[in-house]
């Protein structure tokens, strides 16, 4: 047995009993590649290594479509006798940038999970890539969720693994880790600018690195849609630039983004630079938050 298959097998044993359910529901998602730009003109940010760029390039040309990725009709959400929200509706189509703003406790939180399928939802319609997730099985769930990036509010990392292995644990999780997707991970480490940080233990890192390590960690399964669940809520002004960043440069390559997020200052420095809907989740509705952008 070659060394990365032993490895593998020992980072999946120990991981296996210490993912809680929903980190590991979000960790089997396909590394989404980026380029270098100045969209924003602050931070400069490495480019997207080559392999990544062109493999994404390619699979994204062979499938393009214009039909929904991520679908809500006519959704319910409640919990005991506590009603969330109603009667919500969305639609995330390949190229789509979506900002979901609304105070804390609007559930915006639950929406994201019911659009990567770890929650079904009590009202309406979840559909992903064209099937409601009710109707989905266990295989073909697992399947979906390998299309969709999630970054977590809070990281949700493993703090006994180094940055690296908590970057790989959806190969690791799926049984895809070896020698050249170790180094696809080390090269998208480098892309976020955390190379010299592979080595450290997730409690050694600054609220940016952590929130850049778990974008790295949503794209290294090259998904079709990146769900940010408030990811610059705990990061300065420049970190919270460069995260944005980041994701507008997905966007750029056609992946479908929603963004929660409460920082209105932060959506409208984007102003004039993508093409994006405001939506915003308060008094049990979803709803147009404004003007788009």
């Amino acid at each position: 047995m070659s060394y990365a298959a032993s490895h593998c097998g020992q980072m999946m044993r120990i991981v296996s009993v210490k993912l809680g359910p929903e980190l590991l529901a979000s960790l089997c998602h396909e590394p989404v590649g980026f380029y270098s730009g100045e969209l924003l003109r602050t931070i400069c940010i490495v480019a997207t290594p080559a392999w990544l760029r062109h493999k994404r390039r390619r699979k994204y040309n062979k499938n393009r479509s214009s039909h929904e990725v991520i679908e809500l009709d006519r959704v319910a959400m409640r919990y005991g006798d506590n009603e969330l929200f109603y009667d919500a509706s969305l639609s995330l189509t390949p190229g789509s940038f979506h900002f979901l703003t609304g105070p804390s406790g609007a559930g915006k939180t639950t929406l994201i999970r019911l659009c990567y399928g770890d929650l079904l939802p009590t009202g309406g319609n979840v559909r992903l890539f064209g099937d409601p997730t009710v109707t989905l099985g266990r295989d073909a769930l697992a399947h979906a969720r390998r299309r969709i990036g999630v970054v977590h509010q809070d990281g949700q990392f493993l703090d006994h693994l180094s940055v690296e292995d908590n970057v790989a644990l959806p190969l690791i999780v799926s049984g895809q880790l070896n020698a050249a997707r170790r180094s696809e991970v080390r090269d998208l480490l480098g892309w976020v600018g955390l190379s010299s940080r592979r080595n450290a233990r997730p409690q050694e890192l600054s609220g940016g690195e952590k929130q850049r390590a778990a974008l790295a960690r949503a794209l290294i399964l090259s998904p079709d849609v990146i769900l940010a669940d408030e990811p610059t809520g705990n990061v300065d002004w420049e970190m919270s630039v460069r995260l944005l960043k980041l994701l507008l440069e997905l966007n750029r390559l056609g992946k479908a983004v929603l963004l929660a997020t409460h920082d209105l200052s932060l959506i409208r420095s984007v102003r004039g630079t993508v093409q994006a809907r405001v939506l915003r989740l308060s008094d049990r509705r979803l709803g147009a938050g404004g003007a788009d952008i």
